[in-house]
């Protein structure tokens, strides 16, 4: 009876331990399938905002349209600001008067120093005032900073901004990149300039790339690093936003 209790016993421990070794397969099979995700990014991105509050009089290129660097992209009305800049000028030029007629009176001693000192003081004010109203003129339209396309109008034309209002969105897409994290084992042999192939989910092709960047630490957390990439060509398909699916693949080991 004890041996067949005994012998029971052994049965059940065996096909414990059978049980469970199914177990590990799957979990080690899907970390071997898992994907790595990675979206396409702009090189160049920002939002333009408005420096100054007044009416939007021009948006110079529609949304989606492209530019240059240097270009003019919006446009304000800028009457006062124009007629600040001319009452500035007359003011300086009354100021330059002033000024020369003290030093003319000094000469003869007929006004003191201090009416001097203080026509001189009136007239770098006036200079100074002439500064700041073209530089305030200076702001009535925004060049574009780089190549680029408008992403998104934030605006429109006549609507009147604030400061700081954000105007347009807009975006370098004559280098697309990736950006994604891969496991950090991985950094025994990844180096910049790899090279690899991205499929997009948009279009069902596959793209090559090249790694550009790697990121400076681990995330001791999930073991990974991010890394960046860039498409390696030109590709008009393709827009930033689009995501898809790197395929990498590693080295085999040494034996």
């Amino acid at each position: 009876m004890k041996r067949l209790a005994l012998a029971l016993l052994l049965a059940m421990s065996g096909g414990a331990i059978h049980a469970q070794v199914p177990e590990q397969a799957p979990a080690r099979a899907g970390l071997e399938r898992q994907e790595i995700r990675a979206q396409l990014l702009p090189r160049q991105f920002t939002t333009l905002a408005a420096e100054i509050g007044a009416k939007v009089n021009k948006l110079s290129v529609p949304e989606g349209g492209a530019f240059k660097a240097g270009q003019t992209l919006v446009s304000f009305d800028c009457s006062v600001q124009q007629a600040m800049v001319q009452k500035a000028r007359a003011e300086l030029n009354a100021a330059e008067a002033t000024d020369k007629a003290n030093q003319r009176l000094a000469e003869l001693n007929s006004v003191g120093k201090l009416e001097v000192d203080l026509g001189r003081a009136g007239r770098q004010k006036a200079v100074a005032e002439v500064g700041a109203q073209q530089a305030v003129l200076g702001k009535c339209s925004i060049a574009a900073p780089f190549t680029g396309r408008i992403a998104e109008q934030k605006v429109r034309e006549q609507q009147f901004v604030q400061p700081g209002q954000p105007l347009l969105d807009i975006l370098d897409d004559s280098v697309l990149e990736l950006e994604f994290l891969v496991p950090s084992a991985w950094l025994v042999w990844l180096r910049t300039g790899q090279t690899f192939d991205v499929e997009i989910d948009e279009t069902g092709q596959r793209y090559p790339a090249r790694f550009e960047r790697i990121g400076a630490r681990v995330d001791p957390v999930s073991q990974s690093v991010k890394v960046a990439a860039a498409i390696d060509g030109r590709f008009p398909e393709l827009i930033a936003g689009m995501s898809g699916r790197v395929r990498v693949t590693p080295p085999t080991p040494k034996p």
